[in-house]
């Protein structure tokens, strides 16, 4: 992974940020795995949340791939 697409993943993770820490929770990029698998770590409230799956699709998940087309899908470590 170049820093440049590191750079578009934490730019697309600034976006949702907010609004997870609204409800007291966040997440953390781990790593970029060579078959364009994303792995992130859910922290506070979302670790615990039932919702978590949907978020991580419907909102973490599509920010990420509208920035940074080369993911291929995102998952939760």
């Amino acid at each position: 992974m170049t820093p440049e697409i590191e750079q578009r993943i934490q730019r697309a993770l600034t976006q949702v940020r907010p609004f997870l820490q609204a409800d007291g929770g966040d997440v953390e990029f781990k790593r970029m795995r060579e078959d364009g698998i994303l792995e992130l770590s859910w922290s506070g409230t979302c670790k615990v949340c039932p919702m978590s799956v949907m978020t991580l699709r419907a909102g973490v998940e599509r920010a990420i791939m509208k920035e940074v087309p080369e993911v291929k899908r995102v998952e939760a470590v």
